[in-house]
């Protein structure tokens, strides 16, 4: 079989057992490479998974796959899709549901595996199942970089059972995954972890035996530093012990002799070993969707840090500076609009400016329009009225164009009746005619709502003096007849 899969799940071979080894082996063994602590302290039984509680009760479709059960009961689809952040124990949950009597356990990268081989696994899965009485679990990691005819491949083994499909993906399903395939499965959103599951996770790390086995001690101030660069992720957090607890062994010369004082890692030997923590975004997925949506809510909202806090994830991810700039100017019209009719120009100059400047120095002009917007007056009054106006039109509203307002400058357009009666605007006092511009089921419609923010203060009075005189309702001057 293809190095692409895994044989049978045993025990054995899953626990690479024993204690971090930095410069010397255990007692009484040869020295050999170590497995990541991470895989190491993975998780043997439900019940050493740390969070998604929510999805581990009594009678979960997660607690039944692991008890050797269905995961929807004798009826219901069998397969599982583990959606959730990276570092939440997505991997670890198929090991763990892989554990169950009579499981076989195949592992799949949808990076690296194609349709042949998911194939093979289908084709083998169902002479498992007929021959020896045996479950195949095939777990599928990364199964959003799948394109639709490998996750076709995937159905008939999932429709007919000769697989208890455990899909695991960071991105949306919705976006990244087929409906025959998502309609099959059961979609389990995994959480972040909390700070105290991290916390946990790391305190026994360092004491357990398959851990670093008491070799180091933390310190308070580590130990937080380690919890916040983690965001979460449970991965990252044993990968940056790891990596604090080998500088501590180095400096001090310490290996994992018996009877040695523990290294200490101290703070700084903890932001020696990670001095960053990693941004979390998909710029294809819904990570892109839900930053994005609260950066523009951010900004409509006028809280001016937190726009330039998602301001700055999207950049620090990688996001196009263009799309960015083309989101501020959208923000600027609709939701500033004539409070503050700058704002617009300030927008479009920024995303000029980041056409032709780009990226680092782009940051600076993108943050210079986000602040100028996010802390301008607010009005959607322009964006309402369009909306409107639009509306109407789908409606069918706006009967034919008043025969005054009609092309009069083609021939024979005359003897219609296109521009008779006209007022041109400029003979008329302030520039301003007493006529019907709207159609005639559209008379005394007003689409426009100016509100008493910024600008548009002012600009409110002046809408309702220009309708009163282009009505005849108001106490404005009438308008010139023809020719006068």
């Amino acid at each position: 079989m293809s190095d692409l899969f895994s044989s049978v799940f045993d025990d054995d071979d899953a626990d690479d057992g024993g204690s971090l080894t930095f410069g010397g082996a255990q007692a009484g063994q040869p020295s050999r490479p170590r497995s990541p602590l991470a895989v190491r302290m993975r998780p043997r039984t439900v019940d050493e998974v740390v969070g998604q509680q929510h999805l581990l009760g009594a009678g979960s479709p997660l607690q039944m796959l692991a008890a050797g059960g269905s995961a929807g009961g004798a009826a219901g689809p069998a397969s599982v899709m583990l959606w959730g952040p990276p570092g939440t124990g997505k991997t670890t949950l198929a090991h763990v549901i892989a554990r169950g009597p009579g499981r076989k356990f195949v592992e799949l990268s949808a990076i690296t595996a194609g349709v042949k081989d998911v194939r093979r696994v289908m084709d083998q899965a169902l002479s498992d199942r007929d021959l020896h009485g045996r479950t195949t679990i095939l777990f599928l990691d990364e199964i959003h970089r799948f394109n639709k005819a490998q996750q076709d491949a995937l159905l008939p083994g999932v429709e007919n059972r000769w697989v208890v499909l455990i899909a695991a993906t960071t991105e949306n399903p919705s976006f990244s995954v087929v409906a025959p395939l998502l309609s099959r499965s059961i979609l389990l959103t995994l959480k972040p972890l909390t700070n105290q599951d991290i916390q946990g996770l790391l305190e026994l790390a360092i004491t357990d035996q398959r851990g670093l086995d008491g070799l180091v001690t933390v310190t308070d101030d580590a130990m937080d530093h380690l919890v916040r660069l983690a965001a979460g992720d449970a991965r990252r957090a044993l990968t940056t012990l790891e990596a604090a607890a080998g500088v501590a062994l180095s400096e001090t010369g310490h290996t994992d002799d018996a009877g040695r004082e523990p290294a200490v890692v101290d703070l700084a030997i903890a932001e020696r070993a990670i001095d960053a923590a990693a941004v979390r975004y998909d710029k294809a997925g819904d990570q892109h969707y839900d930053i994005i949506s609260a950066f523009i809510k951010s900004v409509r909202g006028s809280d001016v840090d937190a726009a330039l806090h998602y301001l700055a994830r999207m950049l620090e991810a990688g996001e196009d500076p263009r799309f960015i700039s083309r989101r501020i100017m959208i923000s600027a019209s609709e939701d500033v609009g004539m409070a503050d009719p700058t704002a617009l120009q300030t927008a479009v100059a920024a995303a000029q400016a980041v056409a032709l400047i780009g990226m680092p120095e782009a940051r600076i002009i993108l943050a210079q329009a986000v602040v100028h917007v996010a802390t301008a007056p607010k009005s959607n009054a322009s964006y309402n009225g369009i909306n409107a106006a639009v509306a109407d039109v789908r409606a069918g509203l706006g009967s034919t164009v008043p025969p005054p307002l009609r092309d009069a400058h083609y021939a024979g357009s005359a003897g219609l009746g296109h521009g008779k009666g006209y007022i041109y605007s400029h003979d008329s006092p302030h520039s301003i005619a007493t006529q019907q511009y709207p159609p005639d089921d559209l008379v005394g419609r007003n689409y426009y709502a100016p509100t008493a923010n910024g600008f548009e203060r002012d600009l409110g009075v002046r809408v309702e003096r220009l309708r009163g005189l282009i009505r005849g309702t108001g106490d404005g001057p009438k308008s010139k007849p023809p020719g006068k």
